[in-house]
């Protein structure tokens, strides 16, 4: 994963789920950063001397919208899972040859993340599979709720570019997909976290989260994969994904361990994002949840109803 401190097209990831998801339906343009844009999916063309397949990039594109890219492929051993339990989900990675890719590189202190969220944006998981010999990677998920959900895994292969793929599962059931109103301040677990900045399509823009307890300002977060917080942006109307970081680190001389974390933001469309930052204190991830429209959004664009708070959906 990217290490820099902006938002970048690592991910913003969010489409609305066949026959109802979160009700956004805003398309907007893809996010970018300073730091490096993954991208989403590579255009395939059959060329015209030869019976091959030839891979066109598109860099302008999100990342987490194909589940091939660059020649890697994300495939599940089942794209099913049941409702109600816990499943131990599997995939592997392939790679230009066709064959499970066994080295990754460390990227904040994991081989692998794997974010997992169902299309209206409930259910949000960041977990981090374990693989085996073979290059097939397994994970506990908990799929509480049915619905559709979308699945990105994100990794560097040895020696290689950070990448993000993504793939759907389905959770067999009755949906009931959820709605969120703009929200720009998260409760969980006891914990206040607020959200200021504003998402400004065009330019990179600050965004800093405020974590608060029992109205007293938490200075002691502690390093969570290599940093202070981890935040996703899913873009409303098409599953477009980012994963970023905050600026600076632990240990650096200069990053403090709260209240404050900030991000630096660059998107350069308007539209109307959900925000999930993952914080640890006391031992505990915890993961505070947004919805912010950025400028030049009107209200009409982002989601109307909901209980507008944080957690997990």
């Amino acid at each position: 994963m990217n290490t820099a401190g902006k938002l970048s097209a690592y991910g913003v990831a969010l489409a609305l789920v066949a026959g109802g998801a979160w009700a956004v339906g805003t398309a907007v343009g893809p996010l970018t950063s300073e730091a490096g844009t993954h991208g989403t999916e590579d255009a395939a063309h059959r060329d015209s001397n030869s019976d091959t397949v030839a891979e066109t990039t598109q860099p302008d594109e999100p990342a987490g919208l194909a589940s091939s890219r660059g020649g890697y492929t994300l495939a599940p051993t089942s794209t099913t899972l049941t409702p109600g339990t816990t499943n131990q989900f599997s995939f592997q990675i392939t790679g230009p040859d066709g064959e499970p890719v066994t080295r990754f590189d460390v990227e904040h202190e994991k081989r692998m993340h794997l974010i997992v969220v169902r299309r209206d944006t409930a259910g949000f998981q960041h977990v981090h599979p374990e693989m085996s010999a073979d290059g097939t990677w397994t994970v506990p998920l908990n799929a509480a709720r049915a619905g559709s959900y979308r699945v990105f895994a994100d990794f560097a292969p040895a020696g290689g570019e950070a990448t993000t793929l993504g793939v759907d599962l389905a959770v067999p059931g009755d949906f009931q997909p959820k709605t969120y109103a703009p929200s720009r301040v998260a409760e969980v677990d006891g914990y206040r976290v607020r959200l200021d900045g504003e998402l400004v399509p065009g330019r990179t823009s600050k965004v800093t989260l405020t974590v608060t307890k029992d109205g007293k300002d938490v200075t002691n977060l502690q390093p969570y994969l290599g940093a202070y917080g981890h935040l996703v942006a899913l873009r409303g109307g098409d599953l477009a994904y980012l994963h970023v970081h905050p600026d600076g680190e632990p240990g650096d001389g200069v990053t403090k361990p709260g209240p404050d974390v900030t991000f630096y933001a660059e998107v350069p469309s308007a539209g109307t994002y959900r925000l999930f930052l993952d914080f640890q204190h006391n031992g505990k991830v915890r993961t505070a949840a947004f919805t912010v429209p950025a400028a030049g959004a009107t209200q009409a664009q982002a989601p109307v109803t909901g209980d507008g708070h944080g957690g997990h959906g």
